[in-house]
């Protein structure tokens, strides 16, 4: 499957899944160590999904995210500095520090500020789409969000009104298997969340989360069929956690041989073996394209720390009424 892409697309995607990666291992142990504030949940595992939607978006389309974010935000082209700014709550962050982890975001690269309600997102990209097609724009929606968002009236609301008028919007579950602490299981019947798809008479798709050339490709289609008019697709991506909730989560709620199978597919690793088997990369290239991550994460950290903090009277700009 890989070798339908161009070699440089996929080093790419593989690139851009390293970059979550390692950004996010990094700022948990500057959450451990107290040196950031806040606190945050990360998405380690998860790369796939934003990088394999995003790699099909142009920069004038919108993305809505979760409290889980920054994946979405660094595939989307939120840039590495302003993210990191806006973590250590900087007056230069991409939100300029009044968001944090859980409303990252900006509207210049085509990252709507994430909405951390659960399902908060989805009807906000429904009407974001609904305004490109009102202006007859070539332009689409996408909403991200998890499992346990589409058990939110939100979800089915929002989901209703962009089949009824075939909006250009793509809702993206990522189906982790936990809502918090509880198992997908405990809380639907349904096996598969991208059945409930055929209750509003769209395309419901279930894609491995974990492949990032598989979500690419039903990505593209849904993409595809959403700028030609003809209205929305669900799009479930299997996938799974490393890390817990939040960083406070010790996951003892977690089978450890569900963990374990889970693990074994873990994206990036999996991307990388299939790029070396298929002779697309090396592993010198691999280690030197990680060797770059690291050096960027670092000119990330020293910008946001020597960044200024809001000023007391900043809490009132940006305010509308």
């Amino acid at each position: 499957m890989e070798k339908r892409l161009p070699r440089e697309k996929l080093i790419e995607m593989y690139r851009k899944m390293l970059r979550i990666r390692h950004f996010e291992d990094r700022i948990y142990r500057l959450f451990l160590s107290g040196t950031m504030p806040g606190t945050i949940h990360l998405s380690q595992g998860q790369e796939a999904i934003a990088v394999g939607v995003c790699a099909n978006l142009s920069k004038d389309d919108i993305i809505t995210g979760t409290h889980r974010s920054h994946g979405e935000a660094l595939a989307k082209g939120v840039s590495m500095k302003s993210l990191m700014a806006e973590l250590f709550a900087r007056s230069n962050g991409c939100c300029k520090g009044k968001g944090g982890s859980m409303h990252v975001g900006d509207i210049d690269v085509g990252m709507l500020p994430a909405i951390a309600i659960v399902g908060g997102g989805i009807p906000v990209a429904t009407g974001i789409a609904l305004a490109f097609k009102m202006k007859r724009l070539d332009r689409v929606a996408v909403s991200f969000f998890g499992d346990g968002a589409s058990n939110e009236g939100a979800f089915h609301e929002a989901i209703n009104m962009g089949a009824i008028w075939d909006l250009p919007v793509i809702y993206v579950c990522e189906n982790n298997l936990y809502g918090a602490s509880t198992h997908v299981s405990k809380v639907m019947k349904l096996k598969d969340i991208a059945n409930r798809a055929f209750s509003y008479g769209i395309p419901g798709v279930v894609v491995d989360g974990n492949d990032v050339v598989a979500v690419y490709e039903v990505a593209r289609k849904a993409i595809d069929r959403a700028r030609k008019g003809e209205g929305p697709t669900l799009i479930e991506c299997k996938t799974y956690h490393i890390g817990g909730h939040s960083r406070s989560d010790p996951r003892q709620y977690r089978d450890k041989e569900e963990e374990k199978r889970w693990l074994a597919k873990d994206p990036i690793p999996r991307m990388k073996k299939k790029l070396i088997a298929t002779n697309i990369l090396s592993s010198e290239k691999s280690e030197n394209i990680e060797a770059a991550i690291e050096k960027e994460i670092d000119e990330a950290i020293k910008f946001a720390q020597s960044s200024p903090s809001p000023k007391p009277e900043d809490a009132l700009r940006d305010v509308f009424a």
